[in-house]
């Protein structure tokens, strides 16, 4: 007998100061969100920065505990939606995180997440916020039937999406520090880091604007 296959939608009280300015402009809790592919909460993929204090080197991430419960941070906010999946789409969803993650062309959709209030969903070639990312895991697991196209669903709206299957809120607690996420980076760094990604967004909604890839 097949053993049920599942995967965790994880809503994130973010303790950036992105995230807390997102909380005040939208009136929600959750400001990232990511998806877990085992119970033990240990690992986390979805689109973010790859360092705490560089907000534009941003891409695919493997997030741990660490990367929610920051510096002094003990633990953080989380709710927790558990999606079951039939063995052949658990398989489609790892297949299509290790063509992302192997994929360097790959960046985060930064434009997609700033117009989400005014466009809802800005789709580039080869971009992903963590929104679109995990709206895109969610459609790959059929778990539920999605309305729209994936990338157009914000946090509170796959909040609502999800409110059938069994949820769990609770404080996910750090297991140590993480010193390579936490180091300091340069203001001329970040400046750089900047620059490079919306030249490359701007270069792809522009000469590969009718071009999608997921």
């Amino acid at each position: 007998m097949t053993k049920q296959k599942y995967i965790y939608v994880v809503l994130i009280k973010a303790k950036t100061g992105l995230g807390k300015f997102c909380r005040v402009f939208n009136q929600y809790e959750y400001t990232h969100i990511a998806v877990s592919l085992d119970r033990t909460m240990d690992d986390f993929v979805t689109f973010s920065r790859k360092f705490h204090y560089a907000p534009f080197c941003a891409g695919f991430m493997h997030e741990k505990r660490e990367h929610y419960a920051f510096g002094s941070h003990k633990a953080t906010k989380v709710k927790v939606y558990r999606l079951p999946v039939s063995e052949e789409n658990y398989k489609k969803i790892c297949t299509y995180v290790k063509r992302i993650e192997s994929d360097e062309a790959y960046v985060f959709n930064f434009y997609g997440m700033l117009t989400m209030p005014f466009l809802h969903g800005l789709r580039i070639y080869k971009a992903h916020n963590c929104m679109s990312f995990v709206g895109k895991i969610i459609e790959l697991s059929e778990a539920v039937e999605m309305e729209k196209p994936f990338y157009r669903y914000n946090i509170p709206e796959t909040d609502r999406l999800l409110q059938a299957f069994p949820s769990r809120v609770f404080a996910l607690k750090k297991k140590k520090n993480d010193s390579f996420y936490m180091q300091k980076i340069g203001f001329m760094e970040n400046i750089k880091f900047c620059i490079r990604l919306n030249v490359q967004l701007v270069y792809r909604m522009i000469f590969k604007r009718n071009e999608y890839y997921e």
